[in-house]
């Protein structure tokens, strides 16, 4: 987004400085950053003495078995496993390789 401002010369050559920016854009981004990591910092220190934590083996456990298990992964198909004309391969199914080694032969199947 484009936006024109004003901003304190002074202030912009000591953040550029200090932060090692190259351009005024760099160092702008890099404050507008560091304002929302603030705001999510101060949500979690509102959360400070409300949360229990419990890091024994004991409570992994209880955490383990009150949560619902795992979804099952689908795993892509590796592209090697393709219907033959991508990969190079043609697939045979174990009837049809017996039907055409029969028929090479000259008999029927």
């Amino acid at each position: 987004m484009r936006t024109n401002i004003e901003i304190d010369d002074a202030l912009m050559a000591a953040a550029m400085k200090a932060g090692g920016f190259k351009t005024k854009k760099e160092a702008v981004e890099e404050g507008l950053r560091l304002v929302r990591r603030r705001e999510v910092y101060e949500g979690l220190l509102a959360l400070r003495g409300k949360l229990q934590w419990d890091d024994s083996d004991a409570g992994w456990a209880r955490a383990r078995t009150e949560t619902e298990p795992p979804a099952a992964v689908q795993e892509p198909r590796a592209a090697y496993a393709g219907t033959g004309k991508a990969s190079g391969f043609k697939t045979v199914t174990p009837n049809a390789a017996n039907a055409s080694k029969a028929r090479a032969r000259g008999k029927s199947a």
